[in-house]
C-alpha cells in the first residue's frame, strides 16, 4: 500500500503499531493525492486554515509545525527562529485528500473521490510488496552540540530556573548529515520494526519527508471531549532481564524527579484546557501512569475536559500549542530561552501530524522520536531533548537524549 501511495508527492500514513492506548482511534489510516490543500506560514496560519475547512466538509490530513509558535506564544526572536530550516516543512499544511483507507484487522474500507474502491485495491494489490532495506550501517551523523556543549548549557538553565525565570524547560539538539541518500519507505519500515510506537507516521510532502516513532498523542477531540496525553519521565528498558526490567519500570513509577515534572506538564495541560473547556470540565483521568515501549519506560498522563458548541480544532491549537510535554513552564518564557538557545529551528520536530473526520473529531501526535529528511537536498536528520529542572544531572540529561534516540539508530545501523 505505501507503494502504491508513493506515487503521489502528498500522503500521510498514521500506524498505531497494534498498540490499544487509552482513547484509541483508528488502527491504521492513509490518506493520498489531493483534491485542496492549504499551506501557510505562521501569521495568520491558523485563520487560514479555519476558512479553508469551512469550504470543505471532508476528511483532513495534514502538520502544524513548531514554527507556529510565532502565532500562539508570540515573541521577539532573535535566535533559531530567526534560522530557516533545512528540511523545509511549512509551518502548516493541510489537505483534503483523493483516496482515504483505512487498514483493520479484519477488513479494509477505502474511500475515492472520482475513482472506484475496487479498483484502487487491486491496484494496491498489484504492487511488489517491497523488501525491507537492511541498513547499510554508514551513515553518521554530527551533532550541533558537543557533549561539553550540552551539559555547559543545561548548567545555564539550570541558573535560569534558580533566578526564577522558569520552573522547567526541554532543551533540545538536532543530530543531522549532509549528502545523505536514504529510501524513505524501507526507512520508515526499518524504524516502525526497531521502535513499534503507537502515533507512529510516514508523511511525504513533495521532497519532504517525515518518518515518525511518536509515543506521545497531543490531543484527541472524540464528540465534545477533548483528550490531552503529556509524556514527561523517561526510564531505559533492560532486554534479557524481567526482573531488572521490571524494577527500571518501578523506579520510574516513585521518581520524585520524574513525577515533579510530569505534574508540572500536566498542570500546564489543565491551564491550557481550560481556556476553551466548559467551566469545572477539566480534569486529571490519569496521573503518573508508566506505559512500556521497545527502549524506554514512559510517564504519562490523562487531561480531558469537555468543549462547549461551537469550539473545535482551531481554538484547541491556539490555547494549547506548542505542547507542555516540550516546551516547559511557563511556556512563554520558555520558548524565548528555547529560541535563545538551541542552535537549530525545530521545524517539525516538536510539532503535529494527524487528522480531521468529516464530522469533526480529531486526533493528532507529537512528532518526536523521528527523521526529518530533505530528498532534494539530501538533508537528513533528528532531533532529541529532555525536560530540565533544577534537581537536573547534566550528563544523566545528555544520556537521556541518547536513550531517546536508539530506535532511530538501530533502524539506520541495525545495531542500538
Amino acid at each position: 500500500m505505501l507503494s502504491w501511495a508513493s506515487r503521489f508527492n502528498i500522503c500521510v500514513f498514521l500506524d498505531n503499531q497494534h498498540y490499544q492506548p487509552p482513547f484509541h482511534g483508528f488502527d491504521n489510516l492513509l490518506a493520498a493525492g489531493v483534491v485542496d490543500s492549504v499551506q501557510a506560514s505562521a501569521g495568520e496560519a491558523l485563520e487560514e486554515l479555519r476558512g479553508f475547512m469551512s469550504r470543505h466538509h471532508d476528511w483532513f490530513f495534514g502538520h502544524f509545525g513548531y514554527g507556529l509558535v510565532k502565532e500562539t506564544e508570540p515573541f521577539e526572536t532573535a535566535g533559531e527562529m530567526s534560522r530557516g530550516n533545512p528540511v523545509g516543512f511549512p509551518d502548516l499544511h493541510f489537505f483534503v485528500p483523493e483516496v482515504v483507507i483505512e487498514l483493520k484487522e479484519d477488513r479494509i474500507n477505502i474511500g475515492a473521490v472520482g475513482q472506484d474502491a475496487e479498483t484502487i485495491f487491486r491496484a494496491i494489490q498489484a504492487m511488489p510488496a517491497e523488501p525491507l532495506v537492511e541498513a547499510g550501517g554508514g551513515i553518521e551523523f554530527q551533532s550541533n552540540f558537543s557533549r561539553e556543549e550540552y551539559i555547559d548549557t543545561v548548567e545555564v538553565l539550570r541558573q535560569h530556573i534558580l533566578r526564577g525565570d522558569c520552573y522547567e524547560i526541554n532543551f533540545c539538539q538536532e543530530f543531522f548529515k549532509e549528502n545523505a541518500d536514504i529510501d524513505p519507505i524501507s526507512t520508515w519500515q526499518s524504524l516502525s520494526q526497531a521502535s513499534p510506537n503507537p502515533f507512529s507516521a510516514y508523511y511525504r510532502l513533495d521532497e519532504k519527508y517525515l518518518l515518525c516513532a511518536s509515543p506521545e498523542r497531543y490531543l484527541r477531540r472524540v464528540g465534545n471531549k477533548l483528550i490531552s496525553q503529556p509524556i514527561k519521565g523517561t526510564a531505559p528498558r533492560i532486554p534479557g532481564d524481567a526482573r531488572a526490567d521490571e524494577a527500571a519500570g518501578v523506579r520510574l513509577q516513585t521518581s520524585a524527579k520524574d513525577r515533579s515534572e510530569n505534574v508540572m506538564v500536566v498542570d500546564l495541560v489543565r491551564n491550557d484546557l481550560s481556556k476553551i473547556c466548559l467551566p469545572g470540565s477539566v480534569r486529571v483521568q490519569e496521573l503518573f501512569g508508566v506505559y512500556g515501549f521497545p527502549q524506554v519506560y514512559q510517564m504519562i498522563s490523562t487531561v480531558e475536559g469537555e468543549l462547549p458548541p461551537g469550539i473545535g480544532l482551531i481554538e484547541a491549537v491556539k490555547a494549547s500549542f506548542p505542547m507542555g510535554s516540550m516546551t516547559g513552564a511557563p511556556k512563554r518564557r520558555v520558548v524565548e530561552l528555547i529560541d535563545r538557545y538551541e542552535r537549530s529551528p525545530r521545524g517539525l520536530f516538536s510539532g503535529s501530524v494527524g487528522y480531521v473526520t468529516p464530522e469533526g473529531d480529531f486526533d493528532f501526535n507529537v512528532i518526536i522520536r523521528s527523521l526529518f529528511y530533505n530528498q532534494a537536498r539530501r538533508y537528513l536528520s533528528y532531533q532529541v531533548g529532555s525536560g530540565i529542572t533544577f534537581y537536573s544531572d547534566a550528563e544523566q540529561e545528555y544520556e537521556e537524549c541518547l536513550i531517546k534516540a536508539a530506535g532511530i539508530k538501530k533502524a539506520l545501523t541495525g545495531f542500538f
